[in-house]
């Protein structure tokens, strides 16, 4: 996938209209029965609407030509009271349909949002977070008018406008085909403008995308925008961003208003041409009535309005089809790492750990690791060590299964981890990164990520065997103490102290620490060293590290160089044998040696 910046506008693989509709009604028929309920009840509503003109036809030829006046109260009670239950009955069904709306909407955002955290790593590298998050958010919203006018509107006006139009020819055919002589060059208008409209709602939620990016992303490093005085940048960046969006808006409204005029223009002609075809036929004998005239002007609003709601309906549908393509967009993206057919579930893992043969590559067939073959016994402490970019990572991210291997087998206790359930194996496994991720919770809560089901008791158990329980009781609310969002008020040592109490408290079988103590300074290193060996004890453990002193103590360094284990062995190996990690333990001892 294409990598996708702030200001550039994402590609979308479009759905025919035909696929977006068969897409979104998929969603009514959990709420089969509670639709039927809501069309029968404006089944009812437009056959009181279409009766009303044909009791008042009658009233006005019958009753009143002669002075029926019984007659008369009858067919006014017989109106109020049907009329009556028809407005019980539209307010019913507005209920019923905004709840099945809402329900819809929930299960599409969380249909989207199971989806997402499926997808591999590669998908979140290639679009910024606040893209992700307008779909998840902004997009699915879109669709709220239109589930809501597919059920309330189209579908009860669509009935009414067949209903109508049977009375007007049953009435009188000749009026009937004046009055609907138009639709032809409104429905040519209308499709003309479906097609530029789309194209242009897709162009607005591109930019409204672009923008929530943006917000998204200036919000986070606020304390950069702030500390580098660029303020002035961020506020002129944020207007050209809302500009666009405005300007795009503005674009596809223009095209969007033509709608409703297109409509009442044919409306208008159309009346004008039966009321003038009316006079007509009423100079002729027994060519018509002046209660059908008077019936038949009112059917002919009713014809209308039901032709001005659906364009409404068609224009709503227009504006939200963009939605629509970007939401079903993501969600036709496969995920790069699939559970198979025939998967089993990982048994509880001991800890051994096998590469045979392994090749790694990310994209354009470049390699990232080549032939790399290992053996780690249960409880072992591995350390990988090397430059940036020597494929330290990739080494723990396959241990995880995070990507699949080019070549080669990932073994753990002899199962390969590529015929393994997912959940089964990454639940037992513990990944500690450089950036310590906090939750917007407690320090409690944040620690019992690491195991939902633990008490406050283990929690706090955990806190003090890394050494982290007492500078949490120092803070003003203690374990109750919220860390605001990504644990902005704590300090990234401190950070660090929690997500080791965190994995602690997981008791992972295969423990991963990634750069885990590069940001903890030297007096914090000290308290936390005792925490590290009882989080590494008894269980396998991979250590990246820069910092070659925290990792002496290894039972194996490995170190990795152009994708290759250059060098093997235990700190004292290494260093007897004057090769790349002796250059690179003596390069760190003399720089801080100097003083550094």
């Amino acid at each position: 996938m294409a990598r996708n910046a702030i200001r550039q506008d994402e590609e979308l693989n479009e759905h025919t209209n035909l696929e977006i509709i068969k897409r979104l009604l998929k969603y009514l028929k959990p709420f089969k029965s509670k639709v039927t309920i809501v069309i029968l009840l404006m089944v009812y509503v437009m056959i009181c609407d279409i009766i009303n003109p044909y009791l008042l036809k009658r009233a006005i030829d019958v009753n009143i030509g002669h002075k029926d006046i019984q007659g008369l109260l009858v067919i006014g009670a017989v109106i109020l009271v049907l009329n009556y239950f028809a407005l019980l009955s539209s307010r019913g069904r507005i209920n019923i349909m905004a709840s099945i709306t809402n329900n819809i909407l929930v299960n599409i955002r969380h249909e989207l949002y199971t989806h997402i955290q499926k997808l591999s790593f590669s998908f979140f590298d290639s679009r910024p977070v606040g893209k992700v998050l307008a779909r998840v958010v902004g997009d699915v919203n879109a669709l709220q008018d239109l589930f809501n006018n597919c059920v309330t509107s189209f579908i009860p006006e669509l009935l009414s406008l067949v209903f109508v139009a049977i009375a007007m020819f049953s009435l009188n055919y000749k009026l009937a085909l004046v009055t609907i002589i138009l639709l032809p060059f409104l429905a040519s208008a209308m499709f003309f403008i479906e097609t530029k409209s789309r194209l242009r709602w897709q162009v607005h939620r591109k930019k409204r995308s672009n923008l929530n990016a943006f917000t998204h992303e200036n919000f986070s490093g606020m304390r950069i925008v702030q500390g580098f005085a660029e303020e002035k940048h961020a506020s002129d960046t944020f207007k050209t961003l809302v500009t666009e969006m405005m300007n795009a808006f503005i674009h596809a409204v223009k095209l969007n208003d033509l709608f409703w005029p297109l409509v009442e223009l044919s409306w208008g002609t159309g009346s004008i041409l039966v009321f003038w075809f009316s006079v007509h036929l009423l100079n002729i004998n027994n060519g018509i009535t002046v209660g059908t005239i008077i019936a038949f002007s009112m059917y002919i609003g009713m014809f209308w309005r039901p032709i001005m709601n659906i364009s409404n309906f068609y224009n709503t549908l227009i504006t939200n089809f963009a939605a629509a393509d970007r939401i079903f967009e993501i969600m036709d993206i496969d995920p790069d790492i699939l559970d198979s057919a025939d998967v089993k579930k990982m048994p509880k893992i001991k800890g051994n750990v096998e590469f045979k043969n392994v090749d790694f590559c990310y994209e354009d067939d470049v390699k990232v690791l080549d032939n790399i073959s290992f053996k780690v016994n249960a409880g072992e402490t591995i350390a990988l060590v090397g430059p940036t970019g020597a494929g330290k990572t990739t080494i723990v991210n396959l241990i995880s299964r995070f990507y699949d291997v080019t070549s080669g087998k990932v073994l753990i206790d002899d199962h390969n981890v590529s015929d393994v359930e997912l959940e089964s194996l990454r639940s037992q496994m513990g990944i500690m990164l450089q950036d310590t991720f906090m939750f917007s919770d407690t320090i409690m809560e944040n620690i019992r990520y690491g195991r939902l089901d633990a008490t406050d008791e283990e929690v706090i158990a955990a806190a003090k065997a890394v050494n982290a329980h007492s500078f949490i009781t120092r803070l003003p609310n203690g374990y109750s103490t919220d860390v605001n969002e990504r644990g902005s008020r704590l300090s990234v040592g401190q950070r660090q102290l929690i997500s080791f109490a965190r994995a602690l408290l997981a008791n992972p079988r295969i423990l991963i620490l990634d750069e885990a103590t590069s940001n903890i300074d030297t007096a914090t290193e000290r308290l936390v060293q005792n925490g590290i060996q009882k989080l590494l004890h008894g269980r396998t453990s991979f250590v990246i590290a820069h910092r070659l002193s925290t990792i002496r103590d290894a039972d194996k360094i490995m170190v990795i160089q152009d994708g290759e284990i250059a060098e093997a062995g235990s700190h004292d190996e290494l260093i007897k044998l004057k090769g790349i990690y002796y250059n690179l333990y003596m390069s760190q001892y003399k720089f801080l040696n100097e003083g550094a």
